[in-house]
């Protein structure tokens, strides 16, 4: 993994929440993943999972704007930062975002960990 194929990753997985596509979502993780949407709670465990808890939890089109970008990759280990802005019906919010990353040799995510704070 390198800072650009990381980078690369990054625009895609943003891409993917975008536009909610299946085949997009799942090429971005490997079979066995492990994703958690914060360090305390339990992982999804695998691509099919990953695939249906976005699906079954989509962000309206329109209400939600996001940009990550690396801030150390080690290896196949990476670290992302990033701000999420929200507008929708819950009012305008925005979250300082981390992302805790370590990727197999094609370059899919087998472990995944978001770390985030809401601005006040």
């Amino acid at each position: 993994m390198t800072r650009d194929d990381f980078a690369r990753w990054l625009d895609a997985y943003v891409e993917a929440w975008r536009t909610y596509d299946p085949a997009a979502i799942g090429a971005l993780f490997s079979e066995d993943v492990t994703y958690r949407y914060n360090p305390w709670s339990d992982p999804l465990v695998g691509r099919e999972a990953i695939v249906k808890d976005w699906l079954d939890n989509p962000d309206k089109p329109g209400t939600w704007e996001a940009e990550y970008r690396p801030w150390l990759v080690s290896g196949n280990d990476a670290v992302a930062t990033g701000v999420s802005r929200y507008d929708d019906s819950d009012g305008k919010r925005e979250y300082h975002n981390v992302f805790l990353c370590r990727f197999d040799a094609d370059g899919r995510c087998l472990e995944f960990t978001e770390v985030y704070l809401k601005r006040h």
